[in-house]
């Protein structure tokens, strides 16, 4: 399986918008992307926070 570039990855992003899209879509849809790859990275290496202290935290 070939490895996706980050430019290949924004093609198929803008790609996939809808010809109404404005600039803050596209913007928000790539953030929404980064944070999700960003997130699937550190759950991969083991950074990650066990459910009872996340709720803990979010309850502060």
């Amino acid at each position: 399986m070939a490895i996706e570039t980050v430019k290949q990855k924004i093609l198929q992003v803008v790609e996939r918008l809808p010809d109404t899209a404005t600039l803050e879509d596209a913007i928000e849809r790539l953030c929404f992307l980064a944070k999700v790859e960003e997130g699937l990275r550190q759950s991969d290496a083991g950074e990650t926070v066990p459910h009872a202290e996340a709720v803990r935290q979010i309850r502060r």
